[in-house]
């Protein structure tokens, strides 16, 4: 009896053990697979553009080749080389080849920088040197004599970067943003620039601060729309206008307006035949406990009803395009680059700052630059 409890006990704990190592090689079968799954949806399942083009990551060659044959080997074993799937988003368009022209760089690289063109005179607003150094001051270059010719400070309050802004040919206004370095919080705080006397006035602070809004003066009223809530991934639909006339504020608060049908930050704002324009644009999206920045191509129209219109969308999706005006595939610029700002001036399109990627191949960003063209255009 003795005898039989005790093998008896030795067969239970040896299922126990067999039951246990299989539950646990089962888990981690399963945890396997699941990951398997969000590591494959993260790289699948992106909204940002259906179409997908194949470079090879190789940056000593220009040639696009699927492997290269190593001819020291006496086996002739092919070195295949890893290839890197970019979206529609990073390809470049097909267009023209433009001579541009290397003009006075300007006084300091800029990155998320914000410009306003008055005449010609372009002046360039805050924007990061680097994630730990942000600028508080304008910059100012003259298309005539082709120069980098004043600098001023901005008020201490104002926002570094991210910026709403729109001018009415004397005034520029410039709504929250954020302030300070890194992914630093954003502010409610709203300022003009008489560019005549270069003084600053304040304006009413917005009901909330955010991200970048799309920001234009329409019939006599500031419209901010858009942008990114105080979290900086919540995409904001808010809708808010100030009137102004001559750089101050007529009215004590900003009133709501019809919320915009998709928010997001780092849009074009435009006025043409008395519509109102929003371009392009980007949002965060959390994506299997990732986040991804889902630019988008969306063209809305706000018309003398105040209800918005979605029109045809752009030909390829953008974002970072809050200092544009009009779009058409006219030409390459003389790199890739990012958050450029771009003037047009006696037939010259000019464009300074912004970061440059790692190659043709390779859209990962590199080095925040100062670097100023120019090209001769003739526009339709």
């Amino acid at each position: 009896m003795a005898t039989t409890a005790i093998h008896h006990q030795k067969h239970t704990s040896s299922s126990t053990k067999t039951i246990i190592i299989f539950l646990f090689f089962s888990t981690l079968i399963g945890i396997a697979f699941v990951a398997y799954n969000i590591f494959h949806a993260s790289f699948s399942s992106t909204p940002i553009s259906i179409t997908t083009n194949i470079v090879v990551d190789n940056p000593n060659s220009t040639t696009h080749n699927e492997n290269v044959v190593n001819n020291n080997n006496n086996n002739n074993v092919k070195e295949k080389i890893s290839e890197r799937f970019l979206s529609a988003t990073f390809a470049d368009l097909p267009a023209p080849q433009l001579n541009w022209e290397q003009m006075p760089t300007a006084p300091v690289p800029r990155l998320d920088g914000y410009s306003i063109q008055i005449d010609n005179l372009f002046y360039v607003f805050c924007g990061y040197a680097n994630l730990d150094h942000v600028h508080s001051h304008v910059d100012v270059y003259d298309f005539k004599s082709n120069k980098w010719i004043e600098k001023f400070d901005t008020p201490k309050e104002m926002a570094n970067s991210h910026l709403g802004i729109a001018s009415d040919g004397r005034y520029i206004y410039i709504i929250s943003g954020q302030k300070g370095t890194q992914c630093r919080g954003p502010t409610a705080s709203a300022f003009v620039l008489d560019t005549k006397t270069k003084k600053w006035s304040d304006l009413p602070p917005l009901p909330f601060p955010r991200y970048a809004p799309a920001t234009q003066l329409w019939r006599g009223r500031l419209h901010v729309m858009g942008g990114s809530k105080e979290n900086r991934h919540t995409p904001g639909l808010d809708h808010w206008s100030l009137a102004v006339k001559d750089g101050k504020a007529l009215e004590k608060q900003w009133r709501t307006e019809i919320p915009i049908p998709r928010g997001g930050p780092h849009r074009a704002c435009i006025v043409v035949n008395d519509r109102l324009y929003v371009i392009g644009g980007q949002e965060v999206v959390a994506l299997n406990f990732r986040t991804l920045q889902v630019v988008y191509g969306d063209v809305y129209m706000l018309d003398e009803e105040m209800k918005w219109k979605v029109l045809p969308p752009m030909p390829k999706p953008n974002s970072h395009i809050e200092c544009a005006w009009k779009w058409s595939v006219i030409g390459k610029l003389p790199y890739r680059i990012k958050t450029t700002l771009a003037g047009y001036w006696d037939g010259w399109l000019y464009f300074t700052s912004g970061q440059r990627d790692r190659g043709p191949d390779n859209p990962q960003p590199r080095k925040v630059v100062g670097e100023t063209w120019r090209t001769k255009l003739s526009l339709p």
